[in-house]
């Protein structure tokens, strides 16, 4: 590792930052049919900062935050107790019981990669197949120390796509909990590469996790008869120890982790990224905002994401500690007032169902409480607005503090990625809890890491600048009328390049060409503008974009993310047929929200748990007109134009699912799936009389 130089210290970037001039055009760049290229204002003469070479991988990374923590607590979790049957406060390993850990287990994986016939000398593959623990972070460790590529597996994929990933990555080693092993040995037929199945939870016992497992011989016996050696991580350590290797740390250029991302048309594609790319990418997060000592992250969105990577690998090079939470999103709150973190990453998902929850408790409250509440949002959006100020003396004492204690009561930085978040839903989070909130823009193509908002930005509705070390710029998409040389704002396919862009798919040279050109520019298939500022709002999709009869295009993952900032709603699927001018949807409602909407246009008393009336109100039309009403208000609110605002509408009580082969692992629609799975529902839609009436002028284009 390079010795320090300044530009190792946290936050070195973030008085350079300039709210007004976000990023910059380089000279003589910009060509036809695109912009120029874009960088922060703050870095504007190179993609590489200083420093940058003491981070290169992230065996770099890591040794550099442990050296910054020494006897710190690192990882956390919540240790069940089958006697009371319930879960302790958080325990703790420190960074050096850690690295003890990575060691052994590190070691471990070798030495069983000899005893099952491996030569000892060739990187394999291993996958991870678990929810969020702290063995899963272990086990990246380990394969980071010793130049092995992991291979993160979401937790909740079906047989068919595990077995795909599997064969396709040649996986020779899963880290998974006892309760997948059944799964693996019955595919193991079909899974010529699995050599070894290692559990995180111990074979012997049920102390660490709430389930019954099958016994230790049993297990043991059925993976020898599979050809497969089964084990978990207490022996894989064990044997680590008695057999310990030197670490063999990576080059740059070796991959660090194939991510599959989750493709809503065909099979998943596996993202390859360097240490190089992701080293970088951590790097500049650690110049990009001021880390402190004490600062604790939650761990609960998928590990396999590669968002959540990006956290916490941005917590590990500052030796600051991640907590993870009992994985049950029912219980997240719950586990933040235990761990009371200084850092809450989301995505739109949560954030919705947060702020439908925080909306009803104070804005929407009746009576004297409401009244309060509501007085006291403007004067902190005013004063926001106004001077840049989070806190307010009198309105966090009476109303706001109560919100911040749900997360705990220390919270001071939120992020927002994955998908777009309403306006007004962001804006009353950041004010509500007065903190820091950003939001984040990236890909698993480019390491998640492409533009952020910048602290003190008081706008929301935008993604900010490219992050320093990244260029951004805008591509013209003539069939659906985007081009650079609009006014007042260009517009076009945002696309990025930077050290943090992946090698390309794991054999798939055709897809990887389609996204990443000769000059290395990785094209997103999102639509962006730059504003007046230099700061990029994401506007529309260019994938999954269909043409209406009138010849209009429309981008449905746009109107869904609009139409789910409504409390009423759970999910929903936007469907346009192109011999047909208008849009036909299946909404999916929040029974706690639906019902009493529902009742009021109903004139019913139906009560919440109750499926049969529950249903009723779903089947009952007038509800349904109801509905897109309130959609529509929300759509004109967020721009959406009339051919864009759905017409007619079907409410399901039942919700789009990962096990009903709808939803991706990421919880994006497969939208060929969902396209046959509702083709019965879109054409009933179709053949009645649309539930409101077609505005004439929508239909431009006749």
């Amino acid at each position: 590792m390079a010795p320090p130089s300044v530009a190792l210290e946290s936050g070195y970037f973030a008085d350079k930052f300039d709210l007004k001039k976000q990023s910059v055009m380089v000279p003589g760049t910009q060509r036809p049919g695109q912009t120029g290229h874009y960088r922060n204002s703050a870095m504007p003469d190179s993609q590489i900062p200083p420093g940058a070479e003491a981070f290169e991988t992230l065996y770099d990374c890591y040794e550099f935050g442990k050296k910054l923590a020494g006897a710190k607590r690192f990882l956390g979790y919540r240790p069940y107790d089958p006697a009371t049957k319930s879960y302790g406060d958080y325990a703790w390993q420190t960074y050096d019981e850690v690295s003890e850990r990575r060691n052994n287990f590190g070691s471990g994986l070798l030495h069983v990669n000899k005893l099952v016939g491996g030569n000892g000398q060739t990187p394999f593959h291993v996958g991870i197949f678990a929810k969020n623990a702290p063995e899963w972070t272990l086990c990246d460790l380990a394969c980071v120390s010793y130049s092995l590529p992991s291979v993160p597996l979401y937790e909740t994929l079906g047989p068919d796509a595990v077995e795909y990933v599997i064969n396709h990555a040649e996986i020779r080693m899963v880290l998974t909990t006892s309760e997948h092993v059944p799964a693996l040995l019955t595919l193991s037929p079909k899974l010529p590469t699995l050599k070894v199945i290692i559990t995180i939870d111990s074979l012997d016992d049920t102390r660490s996790q709430p389930y019954s497992i099958t016994k230790t011989q049993s297990l043991k016996g059925w993976g020898a008869d599979k050809d497969l050696f089964v084990l978990d991580v207490r022996e894989l350590e064990t044997l680590g120890a008695a057999n310990p290797q030197p670490h063999r740390p990576p080059k740059p250029s070796e991959t660090w982790t194939i991510c599959y991302t989750s493709g809503t048309t065909g099979n998943p594609k596996g993202a390859v990224l360097t240490h190089l790319n992701f080293g970088h990418t951590i790097y500049m997060n650690r110049l990009s905002r001021k880390w402190y000592s004490d600062d604790l992250v939650v761990s609960y969105l998928p590990l396999a994401h590669i968002m959540e990577r990006l956290i916490d690998w941005s917590v590990i090079i500052n030796g600051a500690a991640i907590g993870y939470t009992r994985n049950d999103p029912l219980l997240i709150l719950e586990d933040c007032q235990a761990l009371k973190p200084t850092l809450f990453p989301s995505v739109p998902r949560l954030w919705n169902r947060i702020y439908a929850k925080l909306k009803a408790a104070t804005i929407d409250a009746p009576g004297l409480a409401g009244a309060l509440s509501r007085r006291a949002l403007a004067a902190k959006t005013e004063n926001l607005m106004k001077t840049g100020s989070l806190s307010h003396p009198l309105w966090d004492r009476l109303i706001f503090n109560k919100v911040k204690a749900t997360l705990g009561g220390r919270v001071r930085f939120m992020l927002t990625g994955s998908a777009p978040l309403a306006k007004e839903t962001l804006t009353f989070l950041r004010v509500a809890y007065g903190c820091e909130f950003t939001e984040a823009y990236g890909q698993t193509e480019n390491s998640a890491h492409a533009t952020g908002t910048l602290f003190g930005e008081t706008r929301a509705g935008i993604v900010g600048p490219p992050f320093p070390g990244v260029e951004v710029k805008l591509v013209d998409i003539p069939e659906m009328e985007y081009f650079a040389t609009d006014k007042p704002y260009p517009r076009g396919e945002i696309c990025t390049r930077g050290t943090n862009n992946f090698m390309g798919y794991y054999k798939d040279k055709e897809k990887t060409d389609e996204t990443l050109d000769s000059e290395g520019w990785l094209h997103s298939g999102d639509v962006g503008m730059i504003d007046e500022t230099g700061a990029i709002v994401v506007i529309d999709r260019k994938k999954n974009i269909f043409k209406l009869s009138q010849a209009e295009y429309v981008a449905p993952e746009k109107i869904e993310n609009i139409y789910t900032a409504s409390p009423l709603l759970l999910q929903i699927f936007v469907y346009g047929d192109s011999l047909q001018s208008y849009l036909v949807g299946v909404a999916i409602p929040d029974p706690e929200a639906f019902i009493p909407f529902a009742n009021n246009i109903a004139g019913t008393n139906v009560q919440q748990g109750d499926m049969e009336g529950f249903k009723k109100l779903c089947e009952n039309k007038e509800v349904a007109k109801a509905l897109i009403y309130e959609l529509e208000t929300i759509g004109k609110g967020r721009g959406l134009r009339g051919f864009e605002q759905v017409k007619s509408l079907c409410i399901k009580p039942e919700p789009m699912t990962m096990e009903n082969g709808i939803l991706t692992p990421t919880l994006k629609i497969k939208r060929n799936i969902a396209n046959k799975y509702y083709k019965e529902v879109t054409d009933r839609l179709y053949a009645d009389p649309p539930l409101i009436p077609i505005v004439e002028k929508s239909l431009s284009k006749l």
